[in-house]
């Protein structure tokens, strides 16, 4: 194993790959929530073990907590990975868990990394929660549709509720995986417990060359539905009128062209 990432290679079994709706719906939203059935205990063990930490190890949070691959071994987290980077994806050295403790205030708006943001499908993060997350924890707040819209973090910062807004209100096991670029912040945590979440970055290593998730080669061919649009559940329809923002005609044209492209450079065609 590299020092600064883990790889796979091997693909899981299909069960576990995304559907071509799924994949769909990411490239809109940029936002996929899956509940992994993980070992009897494994979560509470690792809640366990983050309240007793008294310092935060940042990039070498596996080290101190290694039962934190058991999460990121599971097929149904393997899948949905293979299925949006394809099978020699990369789990990054970087790493890191966020404790937000009781009583403590909301986050500002923010994008992850410098204002340099990539319109194709390469990199993502997925967030692991160990224990339950109620409204009153302070929870991760998400606004799907934003992975393409660059704001300076001050401008953002003066931004209160936002339409459209997703908090991340969880069972304990659920793994989020959410574009780099998308809004997100955090809620107050206004209850007595702490609320964990370990931040992965997962990177793309090769172009495809074709469909890494469950695909139907008929999937995209059904004809555009202006009836159907929120409500779609094939690839045309959803990638041509899913509007999660509410934006502009304008807007919506410019994001459908880029949602194409990506659906085009992920089924290994040119982007």
């Amino acid at each position: 194993m590299n020092s600064s990432y883990r790889k796979w290679r091997l693909s899981p079994m299909n069960e576990h790959l995304l559907s071509d709706a799924e994949v769909a719906r990411f490239l809109v939203t940029d936002y996929h929530i899956i509940e992994p059935e993980l070992p009897a205990g494994l979560n509470e063990s690792i809640a366990a073990q983050l309240d007793a930490l008294d310092y935060n190890p940042g990039d070498a949070i596996t080290e101190a907590v290694p039962e934190l691959w058991q999460v990121l071994d599971h097929p149904a987290v393997t899948g949905a990975l293979v299925s949006l980077l394809g099978p020699g994806y990369e789990v990054q050295s970087h790493r890191h868990w966020h404790c937000k403790q009781p009583n403590s205030p909301h986050m500002n708006w923010h994008q992850d990394g410098l204002n340099n943001r990539d319109v194709l499908l390469n990199r993502f993060l997925g967030l692991y929660y160990p224990t339950d997350v109620t409204p009153d924890m302070g929870p991760t707040i998400i606004v799907p549709g934003t992975q393409f819209r660059n704001a300076p973090t001050d401008r953002m910062a003066t931004y209160t509720n936002i339409r459209g807004q997703v908090p991340l209100v969880v069972k304990a096991g659920t793994v989020a995986f959410t574009h780099y670029d998308l809004w997100h912040g955090t809620a107050a945590n206004r209850s007595p417990h702490k609320r964990h979440m370990i931040k992965f970055l997962f990177r793309r290593t090769q172009d495809n060359t074709a469909p890494t998730w469950n695909h139907d080669p008929e999937a995209a061919n059904k004809p555009a539905d202006w009836n159907e649009r929120d409500q779609a559940e094939d690839v045309t329809n959803i990638l041509n009128f899913t509007n999660p923002l509410g934006v502009s005609q304008s807007d919506h044209y410019k994001e459908r062209a880029i949602r194409r492209q990506n659906w085009n450079y992920l089924m290994g065609l040119s982007a």
